[in-house]
């Protein structure tokens, strides 16, 4: 049993806008008797061509008749342009929202739209274009249509789409080719999504000091020994690190080279680019 809500209760029960308009400007249908869900849209423009008027005829389950009563609701007064806009996550929020297993009759109603606008703008009478490949031969899904159903909806399964567009609902044989649909959607979302740039984490005076010790021993020290020398940290002051060179390095001529080339430049890496570090005077 499916859990519906009240709307969509309300609308099963006592559907808006049922019939067939007498010399519509748009017709559209979709679906099939046999696949389980079918419905015919029409709609009469006015002076002004917002639509006027706009019925509807389906077969199918209650989320089927809920979803395309809700659609004429939604559309009623729109431009056609305006009706463009409408997904079926639209339909799906007007109606306080659909079972996940029952989102295709949602898809099912923005198609019949398209279709009728299409026929309105071309003359076609065709019931539904099928565009691109053909991926689920079972219900007649194309390529095209799992694509937009994974991009609007951000679906990330097979079995989402199944209940989204039906597609992969009877044989199965078509999993993998949705599958590598899925995959391709979400790539290029990926790429598409702007990088989220991260204010840097701004340290406490002693997760600083910690970090550099950490950096001069891992990435100072090491070099300096190789020449007999050493460094020790004396003080840190906001961006101001005070060090002494110890060993062979304390009166290298190269010493001032060090300091900057070397402690300052790997601090800078590690830590914070504002360090500056000074030598310690006795």
């Amino acid at each position: 049993m499916w859990e519906y809500t009240d709307k969509v209760l309300d609308h099963f029960r006592n559907p808006r806008n049922v019939g067939v308009i007498d010399k519509p400007d748009g017709i559209g249908e979709v679906g099939s008797m046999a696949c389980g869900d079918a419905l015919k849209l029409t709609f009469k423009l006015d002076a002004r061509k917002r639509i006027s008027d706009v019925k509807f005829q389906t077969f199918g389950c209650a989320s089927a008749i809920a979803s395309s009563s809700a659609l004429t609701e939604i559309i009623k007064g729109k431009t056609l342009e305006e009706a463009e806009q409408v997904t079926n996550q639209d339909i799906a929020d007007y109606l306080g929202g659909l079972p996940e297993q029952k989102m295709h009759c949602s898809v099912m109603g923005r198609e019949a739209l398209e279709v009728a606008i299409h026929n309105y703008r071309t003359g076609d009478t065709s019931k539904k274009i099928l565009e691109g490949k053909v991926v689920c031969h079972c219900f007649g899904v194309t390529e095209e249509e799992i694509t937009r159903v994974v991009r609007d909806n951000r679906l990330t399964t097979v079995e989402q789409v199944t209940n989204f567009c039906k597609a992969g609902g009877a044989c199965g044989k078509c999993h993998k080719d949705i599958a590598d649909i899925i995959a391709k959607v979400r790539g290029e979302i990926r790429e598409s999504a702007p990088v989220e740039v991260q204010p840097p984490h701004k340290l406490t005076t002693l997760q600083k000091i910690k970090l550099i010790e950490e950096t001069l021993d891992k990435e100072v020290r090491p070099a300096l020994r190789k020449d007999g020398g050493d460094i020790e940290l004396i003080d840190v002051s906001g961006n101001q690190v005070i060090v002494a060179l110890r060993g062979m390095c304390a009166n290298c001529q190269v010493a001032r080279f060090t300091l900057k080339d070397v402690v300052e430049a790997k601090l800078r890496e590690f830590v914070s680019p504002d360090i500056m570090v000074e030598e310690d005077k006795p």
